[in-house]
């Protein structure tokens, strides 16, 4: 196999000059590039780069949506020896100035307009940063900076370039070897700033390579480029691994034509979050609570099926001919068409990762025939740590070790590994990468986990979050935080206890789901925070936190973890305020610093508390909005392994 993607890419434009290489949806209809095309136009842009002066180490900001233009600058970037780094799409010009100062970007490649404005309004702080390339020319007519550039005039540049300079962009490809540098992905950043994570092309190209081989990806398969780019799952799926195994990838037309897309491609190959499946999960139960009588009593007849034959009919185990029978009218009447709304009728291979996924929701997709699979992975592994071998699928376990990686949990209950994926270093922070990556390749994860009596590693926390109660017993919030969004109703959670006598807990609702909830039962609302202050609401919180405590209640280890007392907070937890990162991690100390009164409301005989709280408008704009919240004493349960619940 060849070492870079630059080589790569003159194969596939030698070997399958006719086959889809990527497709984006445009005015409503998919325009096709084959990998002959993309090889041209990645190489035309690239001849422009060099025109523009840049040259082997450089790095260069990659920033928008899904677009196929983004992917080929990504690629001629690297066929010039440089290292593309891409950052988040939806980034405040803030967020964005850190990144592109600390990787010393001296080109940026954006989509639009919009990014266009936060690179020129960032641009007198970042001195290495010379020119701006977009690739959306709307509204882009007035702008007279001789360092902004559109994508065709590059195009243009290169092609000159190319032909006086014939050999330069293979000399320069044949040049770059699988040990030099790839990539520049920067982590979320839940305690501070963000790391670039250096990932080489030996990171990439064996670990994704490993991955293909696994699953037995071809040239066949369909997928869905829709994840952030500068998300490590994105450029090994819908970059990496279309690569190596000659798939097509889709970009959609825009982030709200997803699930339309998603239909009409039908991808084979799909990743995605537990919040997505959950998401997905929460608008068919939404649809059924409108439908008709008799459509509802079919849908649940035939998903008690499902739940009793799906699941072993996936992996292959006996079923009886009336039980195949029955699951065979099923799919006709139920799965088949829920298949087809969800754009998931072809799935061969499905991933989520990221967090807990509810074993209910899990359940529910694997018992239609969805082959979806739990991977455990980080950016400094280049995403693979752990996968479910597809006759080894549990919803409690992240499945075992990936190809070629090793794991070991040390005495603390952390979780290491070392594979080929391994990071090379964070980018200008030596400190870290010695704190993270010891001299034998060994990486420190942060997580804490254990193996089960399978083999099969299971995570519990992060190990930083991990506490204790102050009567010494073990405390994991997000354990229990992802217990709690397993309700369609619960967008997000926070949890409190370390240190503290008892376990309680922030709730957001999800607005969409509790607000035709509302609508459904007559309860009027005007806004979020209306909404989240009704009785009604909190009772239905309060019932979702009991089911929680229950089932805490049969967990050995943390049956003392009960909720006892929570609250829903007056606003969403939101990425612009500070609260949450950008891939939606809670940022635990801010919160715990922004949110300090009400934390201590919840371990006080209060029942309410008063908070005036910032925000951050779509438009840039700070405000303030206050709240009198309600403090809700939760149900709890004792421990049905002999001890009573904290």
């Amino acid at each position: 196999m060849q070492d870079t993607f630059p080589k790569i890419l003159l194969e596939r434009a030698r070997t399958s000059p006719d086959r889809p290489a990527i497709r984006e949806k445009d005015l409503g209809i998919w325009q096709t590039w084959t990998w002959r095309q993309v090889c041209d136009e990645v190489l035309l842009f690239a001849g422009g780069l060099a025109d523009l002066g840049i040259k082997r180490g450089d790095k260069v900001i990659i920033v928008g949506d899904n677009r196929p233009r983004l992917y080929w600058a990504m690629a001629a970037t690297q066929s010039l020896g440089a290292v593309p780094v891409p950052t988040y799409q939806d980034a405040v010009a803030a967020e964005m100035r850190y990144v592109v100062d600390h990787s010393d970007a001296v080109l940026a490649v954006v989509e639009d307009q919009e990014q266009c404005d936060k690179l020129l309004e960032i641009k007198p702080d970042c001195p290495a940063l010379r020119h701006i390339v977009y690739d959306d020319p709307r509204g882009m007519e007035g702008y007279s900076d001789d360092t902004v550039h559109g994508f065709d005039a590059i195009q243009a540049r290169g092609k000159a370039f190319n032909e006086a300079n014939p050999a330069y962009l293979q000399n320069e490809i044949d040049k770059t070897c699988g040990a030099d540098e790839a990539i520049i992905l920067y982590t979320s950043g839940t305690t501070g700033n963000p790391k670039g994570v250096v990932l080489s092309y030996d990171n990439m190209v064996i670990s994704a390579g490993n991955g293909v081989q696994l699953e037995n990806l071809t040239e066949n398969e369909e997928a869905l480029a829709y994840l952030p780019m500068a998300w490590v799952g994105d450029h090994v799926f819908s970059y990496a691994q279309s690569y190596i195994a000659g798939y097509c990838v889709s970009c959609p037309e825009s982030p709200a034509t997803v699930a339309q897309d998603l239909r009409e491609i039908g991808p084979t190959y799909y990743f995605a979050p537990p919040r997505v499946f959950e998401n997905l999960l929460t608008s068919v139960t939404i649809r059924m609570q409108d439908a008709a009588p008799l459509k509802q009593k079919l849908f649940h007849h035939f998903m008690d099926v499902a739940k009793k034959v799906g699941i072993r009919k996936l992996e292959g185990k006996p079923i009886s001919f009336a039980e195949r029978m029955n699951y065979w009218l099923g799919n006709l009447l139920v799965y088949g068409p829920l298949k087809n709304t969800l754009g998931m009728s072809r799935i061969r291979v499905a991933y989520t990762a990221g967090e807990a996924i509810g074993p209910e929701i899990f359940d529910f997709y694997r018992s239609l025939g969805i082959n979806i699979k739990q991977i455990y992975g980080q950016t400094e592994a280049t995403i693979f740590v752990t996968i479910q071998p597809d006759d080894q699928v549990r919803a409690d376990t992240v499945g075992v070790a990936a190809p070629d990686v090793e794991i070991r949990i040390d005495d603390t209950g952390e979780v290491f590994y070392r594979s080929p994926g391994v990071f090379k270093n964070y980018y200008k922070n030596q400190e870290s990468t010695d704190k993270t990556k010891d001299t034998e390749g060994w990486v420190a994860t942060g997580d804490a986990g254990f193996f089960n009596e399978d083999g099969h590693l299971r995570i519990i926390d992060r190990a930083k979050d991990v506490g204790k109660f102050n009567n010494g017993k073990l405390f994991a919030p997000k354990y229990i935080e992802n217990k709690l969004k397993f309700f369609p109703h619960i967008q997000e959670a926070v949890c409190f206890g370390h240190e503290r006598d008892r376990c309680t807990a922030f709730i957001n609702i999800d607005m969409g789901a509790v607000g035709v909830w509302a609508e459904k039962n007559n309860i009027p609302y005007a806004s979020y925070q209306e909404l989240a202050a009704k009785p009604e609401v909190y009772q239905l919180v309060r019932e979702s936190v009991a089911t929680v405590n229950r089932d805490l209640a049969g967990d050995p280890m943390l049956s003392h973890s009960q909720i006892e007392r929570f609250l829903i907070l007056h606003k969403e937890l939101d990425a612009d305020d500070g609260e949450l990162t950008r891939t939606r991690k809670v940022r635990r100390p801010f919160i715990a610093d922004r949110y300090g009164v009400l934390i201590e409301a919840l371990y006080s005989d209060a029942d309410h508390c008063f908070i005036e709280t910032e925000v951050s408008f779509e438009d840039g704009r700070k405000g303030k909005i206050s709240a009198d919240l309600k403090i809700s004493d939760a149900e709890t349960f004792s421990s049905r392994h002999g001890e009573a619940a904290a």
